[in-house]
Order: structure tokens, then C-alpha cells, then sequence
């Protein structure tokens, strides 16, 4: 996790904890404390709890009283195709933005994408192509709720005013080389050093492309372009977040506020949630596959998801841990999928449990995967990449020999048992782990 930070923020070691405001100013309201991991500024020092440019609560009040809704940047790379729960944390806290009547500025960084984040990589990263960017871009606001049932987006693409989609492009791409040496002069290279992911390569010898320098700085450039009042991050973004004040402050602007949210652990409880490590749950997955993964993930990150990912009452919850888990995933997939659908899933995820191979498994309404592109006759490695259980045939070897396939409750054992036609498979459920169900259809 990154915590290094360009020194403006750098608080002295022995800073007293931050001042409560005073009497006259509210607290942050819950829903925007909920789940916050760290506030930047927080506002100590005297006289700064009535000070709007180093307390959140101070500059939401002048907000009101101006009538002018405050500008809430999230800022997004579409390096990737899918959006998870995990990616999901700060599109919540975004919205909630929204429908406490502020703005929510979502940036498309397809321009920055083209550099791609350091934070986290221990090597430079693989520049995508424009119209890759752009592919990416598109599946990302569909997911996010673009065009669709306003209730069960992530945020609110429908009431007017409360919403900018930009693409960073508009304003990057036009600048002049006096331009980025001007950026690149409000920045040091020990600045970029004190950076956890920069530092630790640097120490271990792994080349830093200088390209990559200018990410922090360009990210932090749209921060004045649309001139943010507060910036959500998750708490690996905070080098990125404070330098988007500094680069603010340096063109005249008033500093942004940092927000930041936990990285949100994975199915496994360990790791953080990534796509890479095979531990996520994606937005797009269908309710049955969605319930079924987050009914079985650890206890002891239940309640990071509840808190996170739900807008429950956490006082109003059920003890029992095994109910206080089903109603987590029940809760998740109905935000996502609706009532019905969610109710449907936990019923079909119960009898898919207790019917295995029998009638349970033939009762329950499960995804489809059709036959229709597999090549007869099919070793069981190549049924399970073709109808796109597994990534790859390498893949789906590996998950037979370690047991984690069945056929209608079968145990798979031989990555090369070979099935003969579609009519040997058709309706049968096809069992990947136990959270991912499809029916193989011949159509």
C-alpha cells in the first residue's frame, strides 16, 4: 500500500489528533464518513475547523450557503475491460455524493491510460492503444450504469447537473512542451523517489521509464482543469491525490480535499480484490454466479463488505455469522441485480448446494452456456475454455486434476475424458469451484 506523499503533506511526527469543529459547525455526515479510510486535510491547527480550505465540514457548509454544490473528482483508467466490487467502493461514495446533490466529475482517462498508473507495478507498464483506451472506456460507463434502470446503477446518469463525464484527452493532449516543463518544474525527482512503488524500484535496480514521472503530474493537472473541490482515491492513490493539490495551488486554485477508501480484500479474505489474483466479483456476472461467490467469502472480511458495499445498519445485523454472510450477498447482488433476481439466486444457490447431482441441481435456474462452438468430440479441458469457464485450456487442466470441476455433482478426475456429442452434456450443470454454475444447452 502506498503511503508516501509529496512533502506538503507530510504531518510532523508528534501532530495532536485533529480538532472536532466547533459548536455552530456540523460533523461530516454519516454517509460520508462511512467506510473512509483517511481525510486530507483533516483540519488541525488553530482556527483551521472554521477554515473551508482545511476542513471538509467547514467548506460543505459554505457550499450550502452559497448554493453551490461542491465538484467530487473520480478519476478512472480504462485499462482493463471489466469493473469489480472491488473498483465499485469508490463509484458508491461517488454517487452518494451525487444524491446528496453535488457533482460528480468522472474522468476517462484515456489519455493517461496510454502511460498507465506505476502505483502498484513493480515494472513499466504495457502502453495501450487509443482504440483499445476507448473500447474500454465504453464497456466502463455501461457498467457503470449508462442507459440503464437508474434504481440499480452505480451512479446517476439521469438527473440533470449531476453528473460530467470527461475524458482527460480534451485537455492532454494540447499541451506544448512549455507546458509540461512548467509541470514538470512544480515537481522534484526526490518527490517522486519518497513514491513506495518508485522508491522500492529504484532501491532493487528495476528500471523507472521517465514517462512514467509524468503520470502523478498529469493526474494531478485534471484536478485543475476541472477544478475539484475533493478528490476520492483509494488509499494507494494518496501520492497522486496530494499532488493534485500542489499542481491546484500552483495555478491559483484552491486546494482539493482527499478522500480516500480501503482497498477492498478479495474472495479469499488475504488478498486484495484483483482480477489477476482470480479473487473478484464482477459487476457484469449474473446473479446466481455473483450470490454464490460472496455467500462463502471468509468471516473475517464480512463485515469490511457490509460496511463497504451495503448501506446497512450495522447495529440492526444478525449475529449469527453464517446469516450475517447471506445476508451480505443477498444485499450486494440485489443493488446490483434487483429483488427478484437476488431472491432467485439464494434459492437456486441453496438447492445447486444441497441437490448436487440430484434434483436440486435440475431444479435450480442457472446460467447457460451453450455447445454451440465446441468441436465434437470434446476433451473436458477444451469443453471447459470453449463454453468460457476457464481462460485457457492450461487453465482448465489445472482445475480438474485439483478437483474443482463436477459434472451434475460428478467429480471431473481426467483433464481428456472425452465427450462424444451435445447430447451427451446438453442440461447437464457444469461446476467450476464452488461458486460458478452453468448449464450446458446445445443450442
Amino acid at each position: 500500500m502506498t503511503t508516501a506523499q509529496p512533502p506538503e503533506e507530510q504531518p510532523p511526527a508528534d501532530q495532536p489528533p485533529a480538532e472536532q469543529p466547533p459548536t455552530g459547525l456540523p460533523p461530516l455526515p454519516a454517509w460520508l464518513e462511512r467506510g473512509m479510510a483517511d481525510l486530507f486535510p483533516a483540519g488541525s491547527g488553530a482556527g483551521a475547523c472554521s477554515d473551508p480550505d482545511q476542513q471538509l465540514a467547514a467548506r460543505l457548509e459554505e457550499a450550502e450557503r452559497a448554493g453551490r454544490p461542491l465538484r467530487i473528482k473520480l478519476g478512472i483508467d480504462p485499462t482493463g475491460s471489466d469493473i469489480h466490487l472491488g473498483h465499485s467502493l469508490l463509484f458508491r461514495k461517488l454517487r452518494a455524493f451525487q444524491d446528496a446533490g453535488h457533482i460528480a466529475v468522472l474522468i476517462i482517462g484515456d489519455f493517461t491510460a496510454r502511460i498507465g498508473d506505476p502505483t502498484g507495478k513493480s515494472a513499466t507498464r504495457v502502453q495501450l492503444s487509443a482504440a483499445a483506451v476507448e473500447a474500454n472506456a465504453a464497456t466502463y460507463l455501461q457498467q457503470l450504469g449508462q442507459g440503464q434502470d437508474p434504481e440499480r446503477a452505480l451512479l446517476d446518469f439521469e438527473t440533470p447537473g449531476r453528473l460530467e463525464v470527461r475524458r482527460n484527452s480534451e485537455w492532454l493532449t494540447g499541451l506544448d512542451l512549455p507546458q509540461v516543463i512548467e509541470l514538470l518544474g512544480i515537481s522534484t525527482v526526490g518527490q517522486m523517489l519518497a513514491k513506495e512503488d518508485f522508491s522500492n524500484r529504484y532501491g532493487s535496480g528495476a528500471p523507472i521509464s521517465l514517462h512514467e514521472f509524468l503520470y502523478p503530474l498529469l493526474q494531478g493537472y485534471d484536478s485543475v482543469q476541472v477544478q475539484a473541490d475533493l478528490e476520492l482515491g483509494g488509499t494507494d492513490q494518496k501520492f497522486n491525490v496530494a499532488m493534485g493539490r500542489d499542481l491546484q495551488r500552483h495555478f491559483g486554485q484552491r486546494p482539493q480535499f482527499g478522500m480516500l477508501l480501503p482497498i477492498l480484500p478479495g474472495l479469499d479474505g488475504v488478498q486484495k480484490m484483483s482480477k489477476s489474483l482470480g479473487n473478484t466479483v464482477g459487476l457484469a456476472e449474473d446473479p446466481l454466479s455473483m450470490y454464490s461467490k460472496l455467500e462463502k467469502v471468509p468471516d473475517a472480511v464480512v463485515d469490511d463488505y457490509l460496511t463497504l458495499l451495503t448501506d446497512l445498519d450495522m447495529a440492526d445485523l444478525p449475529q449469527n455469522p453464517r446469516e450475517r454472510q447471506k445476508l451480505m450477498a443477498l444485499e450486494i447482488t440485489q443493488a446490483r441485480h434487483g429483488g427478484p433476481a437476488a431472491a432467485a439466486a439464494q434459492v437456486d444457490a441453496a438447492k445447486l448446494v444441497a441437490g448436487a447431482a440430484g434434483s436440486g441441481a435440475a431444479a435450480a435456474e442457472v446460467p447457460e452456456a451453450s455447445l454451440a462452438a465446441v468441436n465434437f468430440p470434446a476433451k473436458a479441458f477444451y469443453l471447459l475454455s470453449a463454453v468460457g469457464l476457464c481462460a485457457s485450456s492450461s487453465e482448465a487442466r489445472r482445475q480438474i486434476q485439483g478437483g474443482g470441476v463436477k459434472l451434475d455433482g460428478e467429480k471431473l478426475a481426467d483433464p481428456n475424458q472425452e465427450f462424444a456429442g451435445p447430447e451427451v452434456l446438453a442440461g447437464k450443470v457444469l461446476q467450476l469451484g464452488k461458486k460458478t454454475f452453468r448449464r450446458l444447452v446445445a443450442g
